[in-house]
């Protein structure tokens, strides 16, 4: 598994483009039926957000999985829903929306 980037790497000014990430899952959460998941790797985390509406079959894969399983996700850098930045984190202004994952 490789990705294009790091997790800590990402930033608003990416937003848009199309990455891949590897690493562990960190922390996983439904949120009625969106899954949150805080993806780990040597340099951060990321917040990766598999919503049924954008890609109904990766979603329903993301169910799957608990900590510390190792996915690798491809997907478009968005912005995260104004009110929902994390500030605590280098990547709190930005969520991957991905389109393939890799367990």
């Amino acid at each position: 598994m490789y990705g294009t980037h790091d997790c800590n790497s990402l930033r608003k000014t990416d937003i848009g483009k199309q990455v891949t990430l590897a690493g562990w899952v960190h922390v996983s959460r439904d949120h009625g039926g969106v899954i949150f998941i805080d993806l780990r790797d040597r340099e951060g985390l990321t917040q990766v957000v598999f919503r049924p509406e954008e890609n109904a079959e990766v979603a329903s894969e993301a169910r799957s999985l608990g900590s510390e399983d190792v996915i690798e996700v491809s997907g478009r850098i968005a912005a995260r829903v104004p009110g929902t930045e994390n500030p605590k984190l280098a990547t709190g202004d930005i969520e991957v929306i991905p389109n393939r994952l890799q367990i």
